[in-house]
Order: C-alpha cells, then sequence, then structure tokens
C-alpha cells in the first residue's frame, strides 16, 4: 500500500494553530514570520492560523495538549540554546518529549519545530539566516501531514 509519497493536498481548508515560546523573542519571531510565510503561500491567510504565545518553550507541550482538540495540526516553535548550566539539558529534553508524546497519540499531526541549539549564532542561521527557516520547514510539514492524515483516515 502507498500512501503517501510527497504529492499532498489540501481537500479544505485547515485549522493550525502555532504555540510559540516567547523566551529568545528575537528567534522566535523569525521562526513565526518563516512559518506564516510558508502557511500564507498555501492559501492559508495570518487571519486563519491561531498563534498562541507561552512564557518559555518549558510551557509549549502543556499548551499544545490544551489545543489539539481544536485544531488540524500544532505548530511548535521556539529557540533553547545552551548556557553554562544543564538547564538547558532539561528543558530541551522535556520539551522535545512532550511534544513527542502528542505527536505519537496520533490525533493530530503536532510539529516539532524548536530550536535546540548551541549558541545565538546558530539559532540565528536556523531562524532564516544561512540553515534558512525552519519554522517554515515546519510549516510546510504540518500541510504534508494534515493531507496524509486524511489519506489515512478516508477523508
Amino acid at each position: 500500500m502507498s500512501v503517501y509519497r510527497g504529492d499532498w493536498v489540501l481537500p479544505r481548508v485547515p485549522r493550525i494553530a502555532v504555540v510559540v515560546s516567547q523566551f529568545n523573542a528575537a528567534i522566535s519571531e523569525a521562526l513565526l514570520e518563516g512559518a506564516l510565510a510558508t502557511l500564507e503561500r498555501f492559501g492559508l491567510g495570518r487571519d486563519q492560523v491561531d498563534v498562541v504565545w507561552v512564557p518559555g518553550a518549558f510551557e509549549i507541550p502543556g499548551v499544545a495538549r490544551k489545543l489539539q482538540d481544536r485544531y488540524d495540526a500544532l505548530i511548535t516553535l521556539g529557540a533553547v540554546i545552551r548556557g553554562e548550566t544543564p538547564h538547558f539539558d532539561y528543558v530541551a529534553g522535556a520539551v522535545a518529549t512532550g511534544v513527542a508524546r502528542l505527536a505519537q497519540e496520533g490525533k493530530i499531526p503536532v510539529i516539532f519545530g524548536v530550536l535546540t541549539c548551541n549558541t545565538v549564532e546558530e539559532a540565528e542561521a536556523r531562524a532564516g539566516g544561512k540553515q534558512g527557516n525552519k519554522g517554515s520547514e515546519a510549516a510546510l510539514a504540518a500541510l504534508e501531514m494534515i493531507s496524509l492524515y486524511d489519506k489515512l483516515s478516508g477523508a
């Protein structure tokens, strides 16, 4: 059975929420801009996408869980940047695990667009710099996954 090989279509206008960390705001805002621009390219106006800001990356999974029954997909964005203490490891691990748990439930696509970088420069490179914009990539993944979920459920 071949259900998906990159040929995706959206049979309807999806409901998408983006959960964004306020911490490392310049990076988060650049990721969000990339995501919104990509969604716009595929026909979703900015007024059709709900953006929910949370204080830090650690809060992303809890808010995403609260939202999952209202949307066709969730995109999570933020940046956790390594510092001098083990705090990075705890936050990055907790966010990744929490978002992964939601995604594994399979109710809706939950896309992990949270950067985990060693330096601010690495984060900037991935938020619209030399490495592209991971927010844009997360938005594209959300659209593809909505299509795939629809195909798998017979929609």
